[in-house]
């Protein structure tokens, strides 16, 4: 029988007295950290026998020699019964405490082997929290489950986006080219956008189509003066066009034309709509933010009230001029972070987003901030397009959501 001596002088048993499982001694390990006076009650019943029966104390005589006496306080029947009867499965005779030692030692002191099980079990504690914390967090394979799906292009889908980051930059308008524009202004520019925002609602058309027809506004405005008394012929004439590119029905030159109260006529259209392909040089196949949106949504592992909340934050920014200076795949990135923020009001930006989206939180955070002063003014002010239609049940009531003020911070 192996064991440990303690301060008292006890020859304190082993942990596994009874030769049980390994699994017994971490759970009887852990009890004695919480507990240890009840966990030793726990450790063999041969102790606890052996506590309540009489045992050996070396007292001295007068004399100075040392007599071994039988505790007093002891039942009688245990006096009278046979001394070998009453010994237990292992010797006691080392179960011998000294008096002066005894009254000098503490009642509510700790054995030394508890203490020292206290402590193994706090560094098998620190060392648990050090692996968790080293361990990050996974990336997800986000087409995993559309392998089966041809339409899913997953053999190509990373070459491909691959390709739209590359050109994403050649396909936007300089963030600058109004400097160019004698007759314009910005102001003007977004009450153009805000417009359009509405006819494309009213005529029920893609979301490509929108973020097509305001990409060629910017390049055409980059490349040619326009007076203002044009600038609604160029925004019909670019919607007319990313229709003609996205949509599969398309409205009619007289529906742009009535939706303008006739302010132009068809043949003015038709003349824009040859300038402006001339100028863009039948470029029609620029990357929009809507276009990494779909891919960065599926990373973010998006609900539809995410999405709604998304397309909400990244419509808002088409309306403002100085959105310009960032490129869509960071506008889609940041628009999601934002929708992330107002919905759950904490910062969330997960491995697998940071991953697809190649932007890191810190990245994104200049852009959410300028996210969230629109949100914060939006539904006040003239220019109220984007809210009317997120503030409809169609689109969730996305315009009600609070905005991440606590990034503003």
């Amino acid at each position: 029988m192996g064991g440990s001596k303690d301060n008292l002088g006890l020859v304190m048993p082993s942990l596994n007295l009874q030769g049980g499982s390994r699994m017994e001694d971490i759970k009887l390990a852990k009890e004695m950290r919480h507990n240890p006076r009840r966990a030793l009650s726990n450790i063999n019943q041969n102790i606890v026998e052996a506590i309540h029966k009489p045992f050996v104390v070396n007292k001295r005589d007068l004399s100075g020699r040392v007599t071994a006496q039988t505790d007093q306080h002891c039942p009688e029947e245990i006096k009278k019964s046979n001394p070998l009867e009453r010994k237990p499965s292992y010797e006691l005779d080392c179960l011998i405490i000294d008096v002066e030692e005894y009254e000098d030692a503490s009642d509510n002191a700790v054995p030394e082997f508890v203490k020292h099980t206290e402590a193994m079990l706090e560094e098998i504690d620190r060392i648990e929290e050090v692996e968790m914390e080293d361990v990050e967090e996974p990336v997800m394979d986000i087409d995993s489950c559309d392998r089966n799906d041809p339409l899913a292009v997953v053999e190509y889908i990373d070459d491909i986006y691959e390709f739209y980051k590359k050109t994403e930059n050649s396909g936007c308008a300089c963030p600058n080219y109004m400097t160019r524009q004698t007759d314009l202004n910005e102001k003007m520019r977004a009450i153009l956008i805000d417009w359009l925002i509405e006819v494309h609602y009213k005529f029920e058309l893609m979301e490509e189509t929108l973020f097509l027809t305001v990409n060629l506004i910017d390049r055409f405005l980059e490349h040619r003066v326009v007076l203002r008394k044009k600038l609604q012929l160029v925004g019909v004439t670019a919607m007319l066009i990313a229709c003609k590119y996205e949509e599969v029905s398309v409205p009619t030159v007289e529906d742009f034309v009535l939706i303008t109260d006739k302010a132009y006529t068809r043949n003015e259209v038709l003349d824009m709509e040859k300038l402006m392909l001339n100028t863009l040089q039948f470029n029609m196949s620029a990357p929009t933010p809507y276009v990494f949106m779909r891919r960065f949504l599926k990373a973010a592992q998006s609900d539809k009230k995410l999405s709604l909340l998304s397309s909400y934050m990244i419509e808002l920014c088409l309306v403002e001029y100085k959105m310009l200076k960032f490129p869509p795949s960071l506008l889609a990135a940041a628009a999601i972070y934002t929708a992330q923020c107002s919905l759950y009001q904490f910062k969330q930006w997960t491995k697998t987003s940071e991953w697809y989206t190649a932007y890191s939180e810190e990245q994104l955070l200049e852009c959410s901030r300028e996210m969230v002063t629109f949100h914060q003014k939006a539904g006040t002010g003239k220019l109220t397009g984007v809210f009317k239609k997120y503030i409809t049940w169609k689109y969730g009531y996305a315009a009600k959501m609070q905005p991440a003020l606590f990034l503003l911070d």
